[in-house]
């Protein structure tokens, strides 16, 4: 049972803990691991444990013992979620934690295995890497979204998979498929070995994450179906490009010699002051990013660091305002001007460092911002994404950190923090375009009660499934609207009025 002293440090602890991804280890006085879990937010899910709770007492006595045996709590921050789970599995086989149940076994996480050294190299799942010469990607954490992943990219490049007989032809080439499955997976053609490692090269690319442009084409189409309200199509083709973003979301392999040193923001905020050669030490730092999609649903965001660590209430997010299209740069050049135009008018002090999430063209367009209101600038610098290369506003020569530099690092996450923020509302902007559209059709419906409709129900789906009865729970919506409105949800004609001025026209969707 610990003491009075330790739960007090130990409560300290806790409340000094980052709303970040992240690892946690639970030790006893001697400093053996007892348990490691995962977190999205490090703070809120530590915290958890050192809250009194007669529910949990009942509900899970083995951890209250555990908590009562706890001394300790070492916390390793990552990046991602999906680096949370990876990390805590290595972790977990390490230690072997007396109150962890999962990953004790040898399993591990999906590779995706190509064997490059055949004539016809075939794309195979694999739990574990061998060195056999062939080709390993991964691991991936998402077992049944990486296996939908391979079943589009089967299509999409003509690639075989595990299933896969080809069959040699006596001119040398190969049938991909003998049976039906080669007009399914539109491989009819035959093809030389030399033009199958074409689709394979382009395959390995994409599980690489160095070709986006699918994903990308995946994005405009279903911005393009937004706007034509083919809701269906749009929703359909966002869960494919979910599916395929969590798939192939980057994330570090931790072994012994890579494994992240516990929180040290101090020692990072060092090392960048001394690299970038900033006037004061970096403590708090404002990094902007822009989401879009083909010049749809145009967002940015801010995201703030202080000493070192995530402040996410001072995060902020911005719709573009000033122009419709598709201008990163102008789009940049708006939102640093609205930040801190508004910073100078309220009194409020500059960041020790801004971060602009691009190269030499959006650090540009961040300077001409401020030059515009004639504002001091501070510190500016940006991050290219292809090198991680460091541009300056000053003229200075780009720098490139090393990859295990703890500046750099924290750079990263405080982009990483930046650009998921902004594509979280882009993607939130989408996903209500598309549940909006489907109510837009039905003209009986003003905001008010198409907002009401959305908010008691939560989603478009669960308002789909609702019945009658359901419908006319929500304030607004009478029994002759509810009958109406049903029977346009599940696409059915209706007597009931759906347009202005006609009371007998049916429902249809456009």
């Amino acid at each position: 049972m610990p003491t009075p002293q330790t739960k007090k440090k130990l409560n300290e602890a806790v409340r000094r803990l980052p709303h970040t991804p992240g690892v946690y280890l639970m030790k006893d006085r001697v400093g053996t691991v007892l348990y490691v879990g995962k977190a999205k937010d490090l703070k809120k899910r530590v915290s958890t444990y050192f809250q009194p709770s007669r529910k949990r007492q009942i509900a899970q006595p083995k951890v209250t013992a555990m908590i009562d045996l706890v001394h300790e709590v070492e916390t390793i921050d990552v990046r991602t979620e999906t680096e949370a789970l990876l990390l805590e599995g290595r972790l977990i086989k390490e230690y072997k934690p007396k109150y962890n149940t999962d990953f004790t076994d040898n399993k591990q996480f999906l590779l995706v295995r190509v064997d490059i050294g055949a004539e016809l190299p075939r794309f195979r799942l694999a739990r574990n890497r061998k060195d056999d010469g062939a080709r390993y990607f991964g691991p991936f954490v998402h077992a049944a979204l990486l296996r939908k992943t391979l079943a589009q990219m089967r299509i999409k490049y003509g690639i075989l998979l595990g299933d896969a007989h080809p069959v040699r032809l006596p001119d040398g080439r190969w049938l991909r498929y003998d049976d039906a499955r080669s007009e399914i997976y539109h491989a009819t053609e035959p093809v030389t070995p030399e033009q199958y490692r074409v689709f394979v090269d382009e395959a390995c690319a994409f599980l690489e994450g160095k070709s986006r442009e699918w994903l990308a084409r995946l994005r405009e189409k279903m911005a393009a179906a937004a706007e034509a309200r083919e809701y269906e199509k749009a929703a359909e083709l966002r869960d494919q490009v979910k599916a395929m973003e969590a798939t192939l979301e980057p994330a570090r392999r931790f072994t012994r010699t890579t494994l992240p040193l516990p929180n040290a923001p101090q020692e990072a905020m060092v090392s960048l002051q001394k690299s970038l050669a900033l006037p004061t030490l970096p403590r708090h730092m404002e990094c902007f990013d822009i989401s879009h999609i083909s010049g749809s649903f145009v967002v940015a965001s801010m995201a703030y660091f202080a000493e070192g660590r995530p402040d996410r209430a001072q995060n902020r997010r911005y719709q573009i305002k000033s122009f419709v299209g598709n201008d990163d740069f102008r789009a940049m050049e708006e939102v640093v001007g609205r930040r801190y135009l508004r910073l100078k008018n309220e009194g409020r002090p500059m960041p020790d460092l801004v971060v602009i999430d691009g190269g030499q063209g959006q650090v540009h367009a961040a300077m001409k911002a401020f030059l515009f209101h004639g504002l001091e600038m501070p510190p500016l610098i940006g991050l290219a994404k292809k090198e991680e290369t460091v541009i300056f506003s000053d003229g200075r020569d780009p720098l490139n950190l090393p990859h295990h530099d703890t500046g750099l690092r924290l750079l990263q996450r405080l982009r990483d923090e930046a650009h998921r923020l902004a594509n979280g509302y882009n993607a939130q902007l989408r996903s209500r375009r598309i549940r909006e559209t489907v109510l837009d059709e039905f003209e009986g419906l003003g905001p008010v009660r198409r907002k009401a409709l959305l908010e008691h129900f939560g989603s478009l789906e669960r308002l789909r499934k609702a019945g009658v009865d359901d419908l006319q729970q929500v304030e607004g919506i009478g029994p002759k609207l509810a009958v109406a409105l049903h029977a346009f949800l599940r696409r059915e004609p209706s007597p009931a009025p759906t347009q202005k001025g006609n009371l007998s026209a049916p429902l249809r969707l456009r």
